[in-house]
């Protein structure tokens, strides 16, 4: 494919002279460009959504969400993974992001990874994905062969699967049954898709595990009660979140802090129907953890 012709790989007139510009002059024009991002993610709105309720019922059935993309891409999957864990209390496994070339690729580009698509289809092996996980190929070209190879291999194995990519009608979002395609533009420095493409990547990926995290339950209101409150900051929000819901003491919420063994969304339960720490659990697991339905 002759990659000049993909939107990402345009210039932009609008920064066209950019190495005769002020700091703040260059600033404007960035900013300027920026402020787009969030209107053109709009237009894909309800491509976003179907795929957060495939990945939703996915979840429900003892699925993953698993990411996978090079470079900036990758990285920005593995990130959004990550965030997962202490945001939402879940396991690692729960989310998974993989990037070409392996962990070393967060830091240190690795030659030649992104073009194998063998190696796509084999970190997607490696996971033994099944039909209750999906797979997220992310790829600012729409063109990855790591992606594509990983995403071509789920679809034989009929594992569902979507993409987040920065080009129309993009070769990966042909092996996707959920493409998510968001055209951003020509970025402010000419094929440097960790620019606008990044950043709606990054928007969309935060779409994506936000919703499907208040699909399964870990959301009450807009409260993030499935926190792990592993330092002083996150203590201090977790009862701050027990007394918000209960209008009760600070002493009151430090308590059910404490009975519920520091788990926010089982002290909430606890303190609205007056029961013990074990009632509570059950009561969510009959709930299928969502508080509402206790």
């Amino acid at each position: 494919m002759d990659i000049s012709r993909l939107t990402t790989e345009s210039r932009n007139e609008h920064s066209s002279k950019l190495d005769t510009l002020t700091p703040e002059q260059f600033v404007d024009v960035m900013n300027n460009e920026d402020q787009k991002v969030a209107q053109f993610i709009k237009e894909e709105n309800h491509a976003i959504a179907q795929l957060i309720t495939q990945v939703i019922n996915g979840l429900n059935n003892g699925g993953r969400l698993i990411y996978m993309g090079a470079g900036t891409s990758g990285r920005l999957g593995v990130l959004d993974a990550a965030e997962c864990v202490p945001t939402f209390g879940v396991t690692p496994d729960v989310v998974v992001g993989l990037i070409a070339g392996g962990p070393s690729a967060m830091t240190v580009a690795v030659e030649g990874a992104e073009d194998d698509e063998s190696l796509g289809e084999q970190d997607l092996r490696d996971l033994n994905i099944n039909e209750h996980d999906t797979v997220i190929g992310i790829a600012a070209s729409g063109r990855t062969p790591y992606v594509i190879g990983g995403l071509r291999y789920a679809q034989s194995i009929n594992v569902p699967t979507g993409c987040v990519t920065c080009n129309k009608a993009s070769e990966v979002g042909k092996h996707a049954d959920y493409p998510v395609q968001v055209d951003v533009g020509p970025e402010v420095l000419t094929g440097s898709t960790r620019l606008k493409a990044g950043t709606a990547q990054k928007l969309i990926l935060n779409m994506i595990s936000t919703g499907a995290m208040v699909g399964i339950g870990k959301v009450y209101e807009n409260l993030m009660i499935d926190v792990k409150a592993t330092n002083k900051k996150l203590k201090q929000r977790a009862v701050n979140m027990i007394q918000e819901v209960l209008q009760t003491t600070d002493e009151d919420s430090v308590k059910l802090f404490k009975q519920s063994d520091e788990q926010v969304k089982v002290a909430i339960v606890m303190g609205m129907h007056g029961i013990s720490k074990e009632e509570a659990l059950e009561r969510l697991k009959q709930a299928k953890g969502f508080v509402r339905n206790t």
